[in-house]
């Protein structure tokens, strides 16, 4: 990514999640580790010369569950006893994981839903109020 000064927070991330629609996590340019989550600081070598980096947004599903009994944020998009949800961890094609929400499958027949299959990054539905990564099927 072009030079970038914003400080490594949740909330740096977040509007590049909502605003610019990216799904960005930082890169160690001492040893080269990625990860997800916006830190300052190298998990891997402890370095603190950190930047940027845009993921490609392709990914493997590793696991996941379909969650029925809601929070209360998912309650108010119709998400319940009825109309479950699906959450997971997904492998990102760089290789860090995340937790993020899986979308275009049926929650409500998970022996549909194969872990290991291929998933591309969908922003369109970030909510600004709980941002959160989504994959879909692609």
């Amino acid at each position: 990514m072009a030079e970038d000064n914003r400080a490594f927070t949740a909330a740096s991330f977040n509007a590049y999640l909502t605003q610019e629609k990216k799904l960005v996590g930082v890169r160690c340019r001492a040893c080269g580790t990625l990860s997800p989550q916006p830190r300052p600081m190298c998990h891997a070598c402890h370095g603190r010369d950190m930047e940027w980096h845009e993921f490609s947004g392709m990914a493997r599903l590793s696991t996941f569950t379909c969650i029925s009994i809601v929070p209360v944020s998912m309650s108010k998009k119709g998400y319940g006893r009825d109309n479950p949800y699906c959450t997971g961890i997904v492998t990102l094609e760089e290789g860090p994981r995340l937790s993020a929400r899986i979308i275009g499958v049926d929650a409500r027949n998970p022996q549909d839903i194969k872990t290991g299959m291929e998933l591309v990054l969908d922003l369109a539905e970030v909510d600004p109020d709980n941002p959160t990564p989504a994959f879909r099927p692609k």
